[in-house]
């Protein structure tokens, strides 16, 4: 009988009962670039790994908002998430002194370059807070878009824009423009431009289009504002979880794959911007003096949030780098 049972225990394990099912959180749709290459790193995942890990995503916002994801994750509902600036900054601010407006003027190589050189100071921060990350990804440039022709500081005045619910960076930067601020979560954007409950917004521009705004706007301000980031993060308890001879491969593959989205999201936007201005959204331009007052601004919210969003450690060596 102890042998009969301990075949059956033998097979079991053969049949690879005991395996691991990684549950992600992830607000890019179905059929988008990020989409295809998360569900190829799954696969390659999952015969690295002989089934032992595998990893379930579901796309599209069906588990919430990112606020929601990381709460999930918190919880034990899901295992880790896609998460871009305002969210990795709920679990670690430091990250988003990459996100300041007008650090890299435009330049998404110099802030790419940047990235790079401060992801194991940030990778570091967000271990302290209980979360691996497996990689960094590009977003891209942000863009100021609306549905009315603002082609100043002055014509933004009483322009009702969007900012992202809890985002202190955005938020006091509208405040200090003197500029009206709408606080909502991500996934109500769409339905309030529709109806006017906010006027105006900012993304990269593929994600304008992945999340349909572009068909609620009429003007694009043609100079980017900021850089935007996003990481793929797992709790360290589902970490742990991972086998340690399976961790190297898990996070090798995870890497190569993040890498091939960051790539994507570069082609991703330079189309998206073709594809709007093509279909009649106006590119319009600040001049030089609302600019330089914006980058003015700058520096006051800088100065509010050091110690408050970001530490002055992470200033300074985001300084220092560029």
């Amino acid at each position: 009988m102890k042998t009969l049972a301990l075949v059956i225990i033998t097979f079991l394990f053969s049949m690879n009962i005991w395996s691991l099912t990684l549950k992600i959180g992830v607000l890019a749709p179905e059929g988008t670039n990020w989409a295809k290459n998360m569900k190829k790193m799954a696969k390659e995942v999952r015969k690295a790994t002989d089934k032992k890990v595998k990893f379930k995503f579901y796309f599209g916002g069906s588990q919430g908002d990112e606020h929601d994801v990381l709460r999930k994750i918190r919880v034990g509902q899901l295992h880790g998430g896609f998460f871009t600036g305002k969210t990795l900054g709920d679990i670690n601010g430091d990250v988003r002194v990459m996100e300041i407006p007008f650090n890299f003027e435009g330049n998404r190589e110099k802030a790419w370059s940047t990235l790079n050189k401060l992801s194991p100071y940030f990778n570091e921060k967000l271990k302290k807070n209980e979360f691996v990350n497996l990689g960094f990804i590009e977003i891209g440039m942000v863009y100021f878009v609306s549905q009315k022709e603002t082609a100043s500081l002055d014509a933004m005045k009483g322009i009702k824009i969007w900012s992202w619910e809890g985002d202190k960076l955005v938020s006091t930067m509208i405040q200090e423009l003197n500029l009206v601020s709408v606080p909502l979560a991500l996934p109500d954007v769409l339905s309030s431009l529709s109806t006017g409950i906010i006027e105006a917004a900012y993304a990269p521009p593929m994600g304008m289009l992945a999340l349909q705004w572009n068909t609620k706007i009429k003007y694009i301000v043609d100079f980017p504002i900021a850089y935007s980031v996003g990481a793929f993060l797992l709790h360290e308890k589902a970490w742990k979880k991972i086998k340690p001879e399976h961790r190297k491969v898990v996070a090798e593959i995870s890497k190569k794959y993040i890498d091939n989205v960051s790539n994507a999201n570069i082609a991703d936007n330079q189309a998206a911007l073709k594809a709007m201005k093509d279909a009649g959204i106006k590119f319009i331009n600040f001049p030089a003096q609302d600019v330089n007052k914006a980058k003015a601004v700058r520096n006051i919210v800088v100065d509010k949030l050091k110690d408050k969003l970001f530490s002055a450690d992470s200033l300074s060596k985001l300084q220092s780098t560029l």
